[in-house]
């Protein structure tokens, strides 16, 4: 694949490609059906997202009550510290063999967090679009849909304050361009949250207003998340 350096680092034109499309709509979500099983595949926050009060088990509330006949399940697949390359490594298990109908993938703060602590920790911006369309494509393989969500946030400073705002950006046009480029329902999540604390943090605060330690969410975090991705699911 032909490469060239923009900023001193080397680019291929496949990232290339999929941030020239970012900024366009992806597809749209099909309404929930009777007896659709999503399964949520992500990190830490997926996996606290499946506990009692976490965004999981409030977005099957939601639906059950928006639905109570169609008998939608809402299973949980997130382990603390997993990136892309991890989720690569699991998806048979930990999504194809759940047999779902829908697959939300919410992905990308530890490809950001730990790059920044250690470049070789990281997952390099190719390598987390090259991974994720490769989950992708398994999954649809097996006949699920998938839903893609971009990374949330490392800190919630208003208006580009946080460290890593400009990577996580970065990394969510990834996110964007590969829905439009796949034809995949997008839930916005950066968006939703960025915006928010625009709205809600006017102390400036690092944490406290959708996390407790600036990355896992607090109540009003799980319940924007399970807001949102609402809309996607079921618009």
């Amino acid at each position: 694949m032909p490469h060239f350096t923009i900023s001193g680092h080397t680019t291929s034109f496949l990232l290339l490609s999929l941030l020239a499309v970012a900024s366009t709509s992806a597809a749209e979500s099909k309404p929930l059906a009777k007896g659709d099983r999503i399964v949520f595949f992500g990190d830490s926050i997926t996996q606290g997202g499946a506990g009692p009060n976490g965004y999981i088990s409030m977005l099957r509330k939601m639906i059950n009550d928006k639905h109570p006949d169609l008998g939608i399940e809402c299973i949980g697949a997130g382990i603390s510290g997993n990136k892309v390359p991890d989720l690569q490594k699991r998806v048979e298990r930990d999504v194809i063999s759940k047999k779902p109908t829908i697959a939300v993938i919410y992905i990308g703060i530890n490809d950001v967090w730990h790059g920044e602590k250690d470049p070789a920790r990281g997952t390099d911006p190719e390598r987390f679009a090259a991974g994720l369309k490769e989950v992708i494509g398994k999954i649809q393989t097996a006949g699920a849909r998938v839903v893609l969500c971009t990374p949330t946030l490392i800190g919630e400073k208003k208006n580009g304050g946080n460290a890593l705002d400009a990577k996580l950006d970065q990394y969510s046009d990834i996110s964007r361009g590969l829905a439009k480029e796949l034809g995949l329902p997008l839930c916005d999540l950066r968006k939703a949250f960025v915006d928010y604390v625009a709205e809600h943090n006017p102390d400036d605060a690092e944490k406290g207003i959708l996390t407790g330690d600036r990355v896992h969410l607090n109540g009003a975090g799980n319940k924007l998340v399970a807001e949102t991705m609402l809309r996607t699911l079921d618009p």
